[in-house]
């Protein structure tokens, strides 16, 4: 049997996972992480990306982050963020037309308009579109 740890997703509405995990590969804001058991104690931010999830039976799941922390305490993987969604439930037309959207604004440099607020609205939209795309490989 594989070493296992624990792990729980959690958004500010309710908890997406809890349960025994090999595995955790997350994007950290310096990078993509992989949390395996026996890993040293961490507390780092998430942005905007996909989860993925070894399950202790070997299968992977993948569910999309909108940032957030992750930490990584004895035993336990915690990552708690704002909004979690499993990659099944993005809602792909949504995130293509919030992309396109943030595209547009972007572009327009005549609008009246705040850059940060639409680069973290591209940011977000293209993070969805890659959970959905590595959840189809």
């Amino acid at each position: 049997m594989a070493m296992t740890m624990h792990c729980d997703i959690v958004s500010a509405e309710k908890s997406i996972f809890s349960g025994l995990v090999t595995m955790v590969v997350a994007a950290g804001t310096l990078g993509d992480l992989g949390i395996a058991p026996g890993h040293a104690p961490l507390l780092t931010a998430l942005i905007p990306g996909s989860v993925k999830l070894v399950l202790d039976s070997g299968e992977e799941e993948i569910f999309y982050v909108s940032g957030g922390f992750l930490e990584v305490q004895r035993g336990v993987v915690t990552l708690l963020t704002d909004a979690a969604l499993r990659a099944d439930d993005v809602d792909e037309a949504a995130a293509v037309q919030a992309k396109e959207e943030a595209e547009k604004a972007m572009a327009d440099q005549t609008a009246e308009f705040e850059y940060s607020a639409a680069a973290a609205q591209l940011a977000e939209a293209v993070a969805q579109l890659r959970a959905l795309r590595q959840i189809r490989k």
